[in-house]
């Protein structure tokens, strides 16, 4: 089912409410998306007449299953793409939070997935101290036992002795 970001940061309120709270009302979305109660209660609506959310008014609101499962869609794209604009990009919490919320309603599944196996691959390389540089990119740090063999990387070992050594080796 397509639903609009804007609805998809709702339901992603919603949860993260129920979540915390264990239930959530009309009042906890208001606060949680600086939005008007009107807003609100436009929305809450429409998604319960997409059958994504069981409403009532004054009552509290809960995730349908169909809810539910693009609520925790949407949060693990929001997740996946903050850690990977703080981690990999080098930006700090609240930018990476910010810019993961405006990709999170327009990347596609497939775009999406090489994220997903582009984290998991920085989060698991054996080559630790792989930083991020605003003027060169990516690099390696002074810890980094091997190197890709970009210049930014043999950089940070004088010599190939010194890189060997590193290396446990001898040239």
């Amino acid at each position: 089912m397509q639903v609009s970001a804007s609805l998809e940061d709702y339901l992603k309120a919603i949860s993260h409410t129920v979540e915390a709270k264990g239930a959530a009302r009309a009042k906890d979305i208001v606060l949680a998306l600086g939005v008007h109660n009107s807003s609100v209660t436009q929305a809450l609506r429409s998604l319960a007449e997409k059958k994504l959310i069981n409403y009532a008014p004054y009552d509290v609101i809960t995730l349908t299953e169909s809810g539910k499962t693009i609520a925790v869609e949407v949060v693990h794209r929001h997740t996946t793409l903050a850690a990977f604009l703080e981690n990999v990009f080098g930006l700090p919490a609240v930018e990476a939070d910010e810019g993961a919320c405006r990709i999170e309603h327009v990347i596609s599944p497939r775009v999406f997935d090489r994220f997903v196996k582009f984290v998991e691959f920085f989060e698991n390389c054996p080559m630790k101290g792989v930083q991020w540089d605003d003027d060169k990119g990516f690099f390696c740090g002074s810890d980094a036992i091997e190197n890709c063999g970009r210049e930014a990387c043999t950089s940070s070992a004088d010599s190939s002795s010194e890189l060997a050594q590193l290396k446990g080796t001898e040239s």
